[in-house]
């Protein structure tokens, strides 16, 4: 089954879903001022916003839409106005259509304010959490949410702790190559399709569906299910991206590299990821080279390479004037008849 890459991106999602994963799966403490639900109120985008300058009076440049977050500084403030005036602020802050407010440190507001945000249906929670604590929590969620996905015709597998995306034409042999590694003690992450999350610059996560998950379609056998065939240990649900296999049939008119092993790039998203090209030919045991290269790629992060270390040691033998005749590995053979 072919499938061509396609790109996603969410648009919105609730204030129900992100107050119901914040509490669930981010394990943050949250406490309902006003019962407000939430799911008729879209988050937009992962980008938080302090209203202290709001509610000073100055709203020019306030950026409404995004979700709100008073700690202590706008709720001292708030404090020291006059009772009329700290309403009239808060009533004027609630002009606008925000979608949540998140009170944080454990502050609260008095019952007229939360009355406020009651009429403007206006969701407002508090938690106990640090206001940085909270906010580096909650911008990791939504970045996370709003992350560019890609679906990939490929396998995911986790290697020696080395994520390798094998990729190539459907029937190259990337599912079988792939249940060869799980067989070997490897972990499958996603096989024929891959989504991958654009978490920062250079970084690409890897996961599979959840219609798919760790189901694998092996030609002449149908579908296998990894998880109940080999165990938990044989599954990841999600992986770092850092090596691309690129496999293809053996071409005679190709050049491949000879010495170094990594010398090309796949994009991703923008996202350069170093790039193996594999030629498979009748008899080559890709899967073994699959591990060569997950050690390789962990030797290189450590600063290590082959090629660079063979170049020196033939330019320091060339430098010595050696003899055209290759030497010996070592200088005396002990006694070991065999």
């Amino acid at each position: 089954m072919s499938h061509k890459p396609k790109v996603f991106k969410k648009e919105s999602i609730t204030v129900d879903f992100l107050v119901e994963k914040l509490r669930n799966r981010v394990k943050i403490p949250l406490e309902s001022c006003n019962d407000q639900t939430g799911e008729d109120r879209k988050v937009t985008e992962s980008n938080l916003h302090r209203p202290g300058l709001a509610l000073a009076g100055y709203v020019d440049l306030f950026t409404f839409q995004r979700v709100q977050v008073l700690g202590n500084t706008e709720c001292q403030f708030l404090d020291h106005l006059e009772n009329g005036a700290r309403i009239d602020a808060f009533r004027k802050l609630c002009e606008y259509d925000m979608p949540v407010i998140f009170l944080t440190e454990g502050n609260r507001l008095e019952e007229e304010l939360i009355q406020i945000c009651t009429e403007k249906e206006i969701p407002i929670l508090v938690t106990p959490l640090p206001t940085t604590e909270f906010m580096t929590a909650i911008r990791e969620f939504l970045l996370d949410q709003f992350a560019t996905q890609m679906s990939i015709h490929a396998s995911l597998v986790d290697v020696y702790g080395v994520g390798l995306l094998l990729v190539g034409k459907a029937g190259i042999g990337k599912s079988e190559v792939a249940l060869d590694l799980v067989e070997r003690g490897h972990r499958l992450v996603a096989d024929d399709v891959v989504m991958v999350t654009k978490k920062d610059e250079q970084v690409l996560m890897g996961s599979g569906t959840d219609l798919v998950q760790h189901f694998m379609e092996v030609r002449g056998l149908g579908l296998i299910d990894v998880r109940s065939m080999f165990g938990i240990r044989a599954i990841r649900f999600q992986k770092r991206v850092e090596v691309v296999v690129n496999m293809e049939l053996w071409n005679p008119d190709e050049e491949y590299t000879r010495i170094g092993m990594v010398d090309d790039f796949y994009e991703i998203m923008g996202a350069q990821l170093p790039s193996v090209k594999l030629p498979i030919t009748p008899g080559k045991n890709v899967t073994v080279l699959c591990e060569v290269i997950a050690l390789n790629h962990l030797l290189s992060n450590y600063g290590y390479d082959p090629a660079e270390v063979f170049a020196k040691r033939l330019a320091d033998r060339i430098q010595s004037k050696g003899g055209n005749a290759p030497s010996r590995g070592i200088e005396y053979f002990e006694h070991d008849y065999e």
